[in-house]
């Protein structure tokens, strides 16, 4: 049976926790902050779980993680 192969776009965005969940970034981080306000910024610095449902996508994507 073949190798299968990661999908390197998400490698770079998730990590695996200890117990096996996986950890993602937020989104509107990049620029345009002026606008937000600074509760806003500064909760989007925090990392997040992975929600169930997309869960198994993201477990097809890193089938060695």
């Amino acid at each position: 049976m073949p190798k299968v192969k990661t999908v390197k776009a998400a490698a770079k965005r998730f990590k695996v926790t200890k117990s096996g969940k996986f950890k993602r970034s937020k989104s509107f981080r990049g620029h345009l902050k002026t606008s937000k306000a600074p509760k806003r910024r500064r909760n989007l610095r925090r990392s997040l779980v992975v929600s169930a449902s997309d869960e198994k996508r993201v477990r097809d994507m890193l089938p060695y993680a």
